[in-house]
């Protein structure tokens, strides 16, 4: 199977900073990063917290930054003003599709209970055989280790299939992780539903 070319990659991260310093520096870190790898980031639109800084630090760069905001959080001033592409949408659901649709990857990095949601959806559909896109976690300062545990707990207990587990890309070091996810060859996942019905 070919190589992944990503030329968007959709970032799942907290609204907030977090109080590790490693945080920012990797949401930066990975900001430039891509905008110099030339992969525009498709992320959630805020202007705060480590999604404000993946953002300036992708745009300082001279690279492509979309956002996706729903209207209630974009009438409070939580929108990027700055960005390539802003997209105003009407619900969660709505940004959640069009961030999908718009990337090729997909990495979260540290946050709270949205970005868990994001990026478990995007991954529950990948296991559901709806995309063949990789998905990443960019664990900084082992933020995503007792998430990882439960994972693997799912596979020993017989929630979660090895092979669904082993989809998941994970790594401390955002050009590792690109590389990683350049390598990835999705496995061959039985479709068990169409879009229409979920």
């Amino acid at each position: 199977m070919n190589k992944l070319k990503a030329s968007r990659i959709g970032v799942f991260c907290g609204s907030n900073s977090g109080t590790d310093p490693a945080y920012t520096h990797a949401a930066t870190q990975l900001g430039t990063l891509l905008a110099k790898e030339k992969i525009g980031l498709v992320y959630g639109g805020g202007n705060v917290g480590l999604m404000g800084e993946i953002a300036n630090a992708a745009l300082a760069s001279g690279g492509e930054v979309i956002g996706v905001i729903p209207h209630a959080l974009a009438s409070k001033e939580l929108a990027h003003s700055g960005l390539t592409d802003l997209r105003v949408v009407n619900t969660m659901h709505e940004r959640k599709a069009m961030m999908a649709q718009l990337s090729d990857a997909f990495i979260a990095l540290p946050g709270g209970f949205g970005t868990l949601d994001e990026f478990c959806e995007i991954l529950t559909w990948a296991q559901l055989g709806l995309h063949r896109k990789p998905c990443a976690l960019l664990n900084v300062a082992g933020y995503f280790d007792p998430l990882l545990a439960l994972f693997d707990r799912a596979v020993r207990e017989s929630f979660l299939p090895k092979e669904h587990r082993a989809m998941l890309r994970v790594g401390d070091d955002p050009r590792a992780l690109l590389e990683e996810i350049s390598a990835y060859c999705a496995p061959v996942v039985e479709k068990w539903v169409s879009r229409s019905e979920i």
